[in-house]
């Protein structure tokens, strides 16, 4: 049986993947999956840069707004929800977009998952004592020494991934990178195009900045003030994303609004370089410049689509 057809677009964030995807899923009849771990978040439109209600009724997209902030998803749950779309599509004749910037949602979804080995208990509630006295940094710096290809992309606040990581190390003796590089042969149930775009840095890093001024111009504070208000805590999972944890800064006082806005821009210009970190390292990206290269992306998107499989 010949395997479906996907086509995957990874970059960082602001390159404008959202709109590559739509062009493509319009021109090829195609249907988009995000493969975005904050988009699955009802309720919270602006800080996730969602895709606008008219895109969605051009487009059908697939994993947006699917759980309550509250509620936990994994990249396991993407890989088997997403795995059902694309069966479903192809059963119909259509193709899959595959579009977002959460690498670990594509690799899940293109190579399996590397489950490691189960928790230690003890060993886990030693590291969170650790966290809580001296400080997820101090975790993190342990992490960067030991295995700085998982530490380049995580977040140095990201205290559950930095613990599990840690944990991994103890247990087996090898970094969790190690792990992932020795998983990374398993054989990709999809026929995949992988198209990367990206930016000159100072140019994506000026859309970054555009991009956060446009957000708290749209209502971003009232966005937060809402989930605040509907009973989501500071201490969701979800409300540690870019432009959530920041806002609810500024919301509890504890900095200016000027001060929060500077840091979503410093932060998610971090993420972007950990995003671009993480993608380089698969070489079966074929990367582009964003927009320059729109006719030529359609091109190879057509060959790989009609090609006989």
């Amino acid at each position: 049986m010949s395997k479906s057809k996907i086509v995957i677009i990874v970059g960082p964030t602001a390159v404008g993947k959202s709109r590559l995807a739509l062009e493509l899923a319009t021109e090829f009849n195609s249907e988009i999956i995000s493969a975005d771990s904050m988009q699955i978040y009802r309720y919270m439109d602006i800080g996730t840069a969602k895709p606008t209600l008219e895109e969605q009724a051009t487009v059908r997209h697939h994993l947006i707004d699917i759980l309550c902030p509250d509620e936990e998803f994994s990249a396991a749950f993407f890989q088997q929800r997403a795995t059902k779309i694309i069966s479903y599509l192809s059963k119909q004749g259509k193709s899959a977009i595959v579009a977002g910037g959460t690498g670990l949602y594509v690799k899940a979804l293109t190579r399996g998952l590397f489950g490691g080995p189960g928790a230690d208990p003890e060993l886990r509630r030693t590291l969170k004592e650790k966290a809580a006295l001296e400080g997820v940094q101090c975790l993190y710096s342990k992490l960067a020494e030991i295995d700085p290809v998982t530490a380049a992309r995580l977040h140095s606040n990201d205290s559950f991934r930095i613990i599990r990581a840690l944990e991994i190390y103890e247990i087996t003796g090898k970094p969790l990178s190690e792990h992932h590089k020795a998983h990374g042969f398993k054989e990709s149930p999809f026929e995949t195009l992988k198209i990367g775009i990206h930016l000159d840095r100072q140019e994506l890093y000026a859309r970054i900045e555009k991009r956060v001024d446009s957000m708290v111009a749209m209502g971003l504070v009232d966005e937060v003030k809402s989930l605040l208000d509907m009973g989501y805590t500071r201490d969701l999972k979800s409300m540690q994303g870019f432009g959530y944890k920041e806002i609810i800064g500024y919301l509890y006082g504890e900095f200016s609004l000027k001060e929060a806005v500077s840091q979503l821009k410093r932060d998610t210009k971090r993420y972007a370089k950990r995003q671009m970190t993480w993608f380089r390292a698969d070489p079966e990206i074929k990367w582009y410049v964003c927009c320059d290269e729109s006719k030529e992306i359609v091109r190879k998107t057509k060959g790989f689509l009609e090609a006989e499989g």
